[in-house]
């Protein structure tokens, strides 16, 4: 028979992350499962990902979660209300599963108390399309009966039957567990005197009977606990593994129609996805019902004129291409709604800047969502969106960080507090931080772990095999130390697992109806959070923004605000051109400190041997300065001096690359070298960008051949190739081999330039009003003891003196006075922002402090001792 296993639970389980996924259903395959169940303690957090290696591997997908159950009310919560109980839902169906998306989402936003619970009352409201089992030992049923209180679990199994007729089931489980052998036989009579069918579950919390002794580590990382404390949590066998068919019945051989009814219930449940529907919010233009691309049209066009004195055909034909492609993709409210927030931050002061490919849009430009003109630098809508690459565009706007949540606010309130979410994020074990976590949990010394641990190199992305390539000193312990090699082979079995749960810093889903019906919700403090990441809530096509603070911002709007106060004149910041060479000069001489993303002591170095004397040289600069394109430095650099030098390897690459002075700097330079030698789309060498950048090794030696002798359909000549347009062989498969070698490290240009935008205008800030931007910067790392001062020391080098905290006159952050900055009260050791603002309103109200006796005697109620 095609035998189901019930159930995989993913809290306390080696089971999480892409590859381990893979491995059990690889498991499953070689045991001839055709389905499994997936259930985690009171969420669903990985439903999704599960759903989608189950499908790919050919094995159906039951999904579920495993509910804790209040003692009362899940609204009580009290000390006794802490014990909770589990029980299992199933979804037989889509109804199914957006009612346990729902019982779930409740347990977390309104009743969770230590864990997140609901009651019998939430899953009686919510039970259409839902299969319930009975649980495990810390179901209630199962602990009324080894309690001896007999007739209350059959009380509620009668109530659960009433609630969710033939779809309850009587759950039996045979971990080996002494207390699962003694309930059994009651469970088994309990369901015969009330007529309901028994289930034989499994829970899986690791793949096979191996991972065993890496899973107890586990439990102790997760637990705080050490290996030898006898009174820690602890799995009592070592049952808790994907079992065979024959394992199970052998198990449950007096019982094999409760394995049967696993079979039966897999049968009944088809939950469907739909990954291809985008689910926008609507965006509601009175007078434009049903008409709204012709008002983002509108929108366009008027910032078009205004962005642009001389409108030609090359602009209106670009303008009207985009808009083409973004009504056909079905994105035209998902620039509205940007363009909404985005504007609604300019007529409120609030400093906003964008960052990414979006910058290649020119609808974005003329909307004011982008303030990089793509037409003058050259970059490239198709970068951001693609019609031969369907996916979510994806705008990454900065906000002032003082003010962020005020624009967040205000989506919620537009759009309704129901509607919009925060988004979940999940730290995981990474190679460091797992060899620690397992050295404490096995009781190593802190000295030997610590010793270890320091041998995997800081970089990003490293592994523990990858450090043990790279360390032979370390691979040697591991070959030679036994303690060393136990430590690293649990921790490569633990190594990216999830740690923890937390709210990223940036992602907020906006949706059409309510959030919980498309996803369910997850608490983290007071903040309500999705349960699904980011990158699932994008497969789910729900709209996810990237609503990121930028110090930088705040330091532009607060020193523009205290240079705007001694002018007297309005300062527009954004109103400055790219044209000013004081603001060069002073980058060229590596005058950056404070400057964004060009005061590092490197960067500084470096700056100072390119002499940059233009836009281009700067966003060349932020792209060039990371780790790999640091190698073309040099070539720029001597491009840069002498152009006429620059050799190109065919003249038909000098229309791409003599902006970087023949240096691939950036990915669209890899597009744009497709399209001039081989005649590809746009959309075509994006393709073509991402599959050298991914390192797709089959797509890259497919189109190689592409590239070089072209591409014929029915006759028809569909892409030209290097060939055909009179590269040689020899030479085209040089360019390709330098496109692959570069693509992995190349950096998007858009995302470049908007970054170099903000650089110039913090350097055009601190050229003009130097006094007013280091306040402005100094206020930034309020709480920076370290920082401050080096920005003091950089001011006294540079005749800026900073003035004493003053009890009269200082505020709560750093002001300029008279040309001096008047140190802040609140960025003095021990000084709370609460207390000095109480001062400074008493200050204000009552005049300036007489004395110290004044003082004390004013403030004593508002300010401590300390």
């Amino acid at each position: 028979m095609n035998f189901t296993h019930l159930h995989v639970h993913t809290e306390y389980s080696l089971l999480d992350g892409a590859s381990r996924i893979d491995a059990l259903m690889q498991r499953c395959k070689e045991l001839g499962m055709k389905s499994i169940a997936i259930t985690d303690h009171g969420a669903m957090y990985g439903v999704i990902d599960f759903y989608k290696k189950a499908i790919k591997a050919g094995i159906k997908p039951i999904l579920g979660c495993e509910v804790y159950i209040a003692q009362r009310k899940l609204t009580d919560m009290e000390s006794v209300d802490r014990q909770s109980a589990h029980l299992i839902l199933l979804a037989k169906n889509n109804t199914g599963y957006k009612n346990i998306m729902k019982i779930s989402s409740i347990g977390f936003t309104e009743g969770f108390y230590y864990k997140p619970r609901v009651d019998y009352d939430t899953l009686s409201d919510y039970s259409d399309g839902v299969i319930c089992l009975s649980a495990c030992l810390a179901g209630d049923i199962p602990r009324f009966l080894l309690e001896g209180r007999y007739q209350e679990a059959k009380k509620l199994a009668n109530r659960l039957k009433k609630i969710y007729g033939d779809d309850f089931y009587i759950e039996l489980q045979d971990h080996g567990i002494i207390e699962q052998k003694k309930v059994n036989p009651d469970l088994i009579k309990l369901a015969e005197e009330l007529d309901i069918e028994l289930v034989a579950t499994n829970d899986v919390h690791y793949t096979l009977i191996d991972d065993a002794e890496a899973h107890d580590v586990l439990l102790c990382v997760q637990t705080q606990t050490k290996i030898d404390d006898p009174n820690r949590m602890r799995f009592s066998t070592e049952e808790f593994y994907l079992k065979s068919h024959d394992e199970m019945a052998e198990v449950f051989s007096y019982r094999m129609d409760a394995i049967a009814n696993t079979h039966k219930i897999a049968q009944q449940c088809e939950v469907d996805f739909d990954f291809d529907t985008l689910h926008l919010p609507e965006f509601e233009v009175p007078g434009y019902e049903n008409k709204h691309d012709q008002y983002l049209y509108e929108l366009s066009m008027k910032g078009l004129r205004e962005r642009y004195e001389d409108i030609d055909d090359t602009l209106t034909t670009r303008l009207n291409f985009e808009l083409g492609v973004i009504n056909r993709m079905g994105y035209v409210d998902y620039f509205l709604i940007v363009w909404d927030f985005v504007e609604y931050a300019h007529k409120h002061d609030i400093e906003v800047g964008c960052r990414g490919s979006g910058a290649g849009s020119l609808v974005s430009y003329c909307l004011g969502i982008t303030e990089v003109d793509p037409i003058k630098y050259d970059l490239l809508f198709e970068r951001f969106l693609n019609p031969e690459r369907v996916s979510m565009p994806d705008f990454d706007i900065d906000f002032c960080y003082e003010r962020r949540q005020e624009v967040i606010d205000y989506v919620i309130k537009k759009y309704g507090v129901n509607h919009v979410a925060q988004i979940i994020t999940f730290g995981t074990m990474a190679a460091r931080g797992v060899i620690r976590d397992v050295g404490r949990a096995l009781n190593m010394s802190y000295s030997e772990v610590d010793k270890i641990a320091k041998m995997i190199p800081m970089q990003l992305k490293i592994t523990i095999d990858k450090a043990l390539k790279m360390n032979p000193e370390l691979k040697e312990l591991y070959a030679m130390d036994e303690s060393v090699a136990t430590l690293i082979n649990m921790g490569k079995k633990l190594e990216g697992l999830p740690r923890h749960a937390s709210t990223h810093a940036a992602g907020v889903v906006i949706t059409k109806l309510p959030v919980v019906d498309y996803v369910p919700l997850n608490r983290n403090g007071d903040i309500i959070t999705t349960q699904f990441t980011m990158t699932t809530l994008e497969e789910l096509g729900l709209l996810k923004m990237d609503f990121l603070g930028l110090r930088t911002l705040t330091v532009i709007h607060d020193a523009v605000e205290l240079a705007s106060t001694k002018t007297l004149v309005d300062i527009d910041i954004h109103a400055t051109d790219f044209d000013d060479q004081k603001v060069y000069k002073m980058i060229s001489d590596g005058d950056t400190e404070g400057v964004f993303q060009l005061e590092s002591q490197g960067m500084r170095t470096f700056l100072k041997e390119m002499q940059p004397d233009n836009f281009e040289d700067v966003v060349a600069a932020i792209s060039l300065y990371r780790p790999g394109p640091m190698d073309f430095i040099p070539k720029y650099i001597a491009g840069k001096r002498n152009p006429k030098e620059v050799i190109y390897d065919h003249p038909i690459l000098e229309k791409s690359l003599d902006v970087t002075y023949g240096c691939m700097v950036y990915q669209e330079q890899v597009m744009q070298v497709v399209r001039d030698v081989a005649g590809y789309s746009l959309g075509r060498s994006d393709i073509v960008r991402r599959a050298m950048s991914k390192k797709k090794h089959n797509v890259m030696k497919s189109e190689r051949k592409i590239f070089i002798h072209g591409l014929e359909k029915d006759g028809e000549v569909i892409i030209q190739g290097a060939i055909r347009n009179g590269v040689s062989e020899k030479i085209a498969n040089k360019i390709y081999d330098d496109m692959m070698d570069f693509a992995n490290y190349a950096f998007n240009k858009p995302h470049a330039a908007c970054y170099a935008m903000v650089a110039y205008r913090t350097a055009w800030l601190k050229i003009h009003y130097p006094v007013e931007f280091m306040a402005a910067t100094m206020n930034s790392y309020m709480g920076n003891a370290k920082k401050i001062a080096s920005y003091i020391a950089y001011c006294r080098k540079h005749g800026i003196e900073v003035l004493p905290p003053d009890i009269n006159k200082s505020k709560t952050k750093f002001t300029v006075e008279e040309g001096n900055i008047r140190f802040s009260l609140a960025a003095i050791k021990n000084v709370g922002i609460g207390a000095v603002n109480d001062l400074i309103e008493e200050r204000v109200k009552n005049g300036a402090f007489e004395d110290i006796f004044d003082f004390c005697e004013r403030t004593s109620e508002m300010i401590n001792k300390r």
